[in-house]
């Protein structure tokens, strides 16, 4: 018993959320020394999803976004980035961004985050509004909703899978967009009909936002920013097509919000793979304030304003996040424009 007690009284502590405010502070703090940590979130989930188990739902992002606000001055992104530029970000700087334009990011996340008091910036795939559906969403939800034991997709060179488990499905699902992720948008687009084609299932309209959605985002305060029309991986694009993507979404955008669209974020975003330099000059040349990779670290105000990284910590605990955070501050930032 008395080596129980002892054993027990060793045992670590828990750390409480509130304890990350201080090393945060050391590594990001306040005026020309600031760092911003900028979150990337994509779907807020109404209830946990059995496909993708580790996903955010909504019980999840409120634990986060409690944790974000014991932690971070929690600033909009388009407010971050003037701070960041002029040199006057507070101490633990952080926004929140989402990409894409999934509808639970109104009917889910917009709530959540309106009772927290906070603000996030949405960046919109501006062609899959009012009914569309991304083709990764596509491949998901086909393998999802196929009532069939196996699918053969080696005709398109996808592999074949057999789906007789969720995580057989999940395994199929990664392989797959795997497969075709960085195929030409064409060639890709058709592979994506191949396998809808032999999954025989029906598929959702209502995944995506409508443009009055986006609308009350923007009512509610909310950030929106450019994510091009159809999210091609703009290093498989040619450079018309490119061009077109990035100005023509976010006219769209304009239109549909009534207001200037600042910001911007590369579609995948990993430096030199998804796109490079020449895109880096597009958008700038599209006359965009500040554009954002999916490249982990914290921005400092010497850092490239059409580069900016974003990072989404891993982990369910607090402990987790918060070290994940904190390493993120220091983390080299991979470009693909020096």
């Amino acid at each position: 018993m008395a080596d129980g007690r002892a054993h027990a009284a060793l045992a670590p502590t828990p750390r409480p959320p509130s304890a990350w405010r201080w090393p945060l502070a050391l590594l990001s703090p306040a005026g020309p020394r600031a760092r911003l940590t900028v979150l990337i979130f994509h779907r807020v989930r109404p209830e946990r999803d059995p496909l993708f188990p580790g996903e955010l739902d909504a019980a999840s992002f409120r634990e986060r976004l409690s944790w974000l606000r014991a932690w971070f001055n929690v600033l909009l992104l388009d407010d971050a980035v003037e701070a960041l530029a002029r040199g006057r970000l507070p101490a633990r700087a952080a926004a929140i961004s989402f990409d894409d334009g999934y509808a639970d990011n109104h009917d889910v996340a917009l709530p959540i985050l309106r009772e927290m008091g906070l603000a996030a910036t949405f960046f919109v795939a501006t062609g899959f509004l009012d009914g569309g559906r991304m083709w990764n969403d596509t491949v998901i939800e086909a393998i999802r909703r196929t009532s069939r034991d196996a699918l053969d997709l080696a005709p398109i060179g996808a592999g074949v899978h057999a789906l007789g488990s969720m995580p057989a499905r999940r395994a199929a699902v990664a392989a797959v967009i795997g497969a075709l992720k960085h195929r030409p948008p064409a060639e890709r687009d058709e592979a994506v009909a191949h396998v809808v084609e032999a999954a025989g299932a029906a598929l959702p309209g209502d995944l995506m936002m409508s443009s009055d959605q986006v609308r009350r985002l923007a009512g509610a305060g909310m950030g929106i920013g450019a994510h091009t029309i159809t999210h091609p991986i703009l290093a498989s694009a040619d450079d018309a097509m490119a061009r077109r993507e990035i100005g023509t979404g976010r006219e769209i955008l304009e239109g549909i919000v009534g207001r200037p669209v600042r910001l911007f974020a590369y579609p995948n975003g990993r430096p030199t793979r998804d796109y490079r330099a020449r895109h880096v000059a597009m958008v700038k040349d599209a006359g965009f304030v500040a554009a954002f990779s999916t490249a982990a670290g914290a921005a400092s105000g010497a850092d490239a304003r059409f580069e900016l990284p974003r990072f989404t910590p891993w982990g369910a605990s607090a402990a987790r996040w918060g070290a994940h955070l904190a390493r993120n501050c220091v983390t080299t930032i991979e470009r693909a424009a020096e």
